[in-house]
């Protein structure tokens, strides 16, 4: 049972298509401070609960995505900006 586990996780693992960190577009804090208030700025926070519970830092009106349910993007028009964080 143990050897079936291991290799259906090895199988979904692999059948992910990749993302590369250098197709993703980033934000360094500067221009997010300067976007904070936008009309099209969504922030959604994806830490895990003990991570977001514990932290005394949050940013204003971000949005909670508990268990990284990312199916609450689909809500946005494709001209948002959506900007996810986890730290």
């Amino acid at each position: 049972m143990k050897k079936i586990t291991l290799f259906l996780l090895a199988f979904a693992f692999l059948s992910v298509p990749p993302v590369f960190a250098a197709s993703v577009p980033t934000i360094n804090k500067d221009e997010l401070k300067a976007r904070l208030g936008s009309e099209n700025l969504v922030i959604l926070d994806v830490r895990t609960d003990r991570d977001w519970t514990s932290s005394e830092f949050k940013i204003k009106d971000s949005i909670r995505l508990a268990d990284s349910d990312l199916s609450l993007v689909q809500k946005y028009p494709k001209d948002t900006t959506l900007v996810l964080y986890c730290a």
